[in-house]
């Protein structure tokens, strides 16, 4: 089990994190994909690591950024 912590900017409702949330669940691998609103704080769990760039994709997809 792989858990890897991820902070997502411009995400200001739950419809938000819901985007995030799909677009990340359709990762390989991805087992639970848990949201903070306030902070942007997005933890992802997984079987094995998941590739950075996958999950900057995938937020991307969504339409917001992963802070650097």
């Amino acid at each position: 089990m792989s858990t890897a912590t991820y902070t997502v900017t411009g995400m200001t409702c739950g419809h938000c994190v819901s985007s995030v949330k799909e677009e990340i669940g359709k990762i390989d691998g991805v087992t639970s994909v848990d949201v903070d609103l306030a902070s942007g704080a997005v933890k992802v769990e997984s079987a094995a690591p998941v590739a950075d760039a996958d999950i900057v994709a995938a937020v991307d997809e969504a339409g917001y950024e992963v802070a650097v």
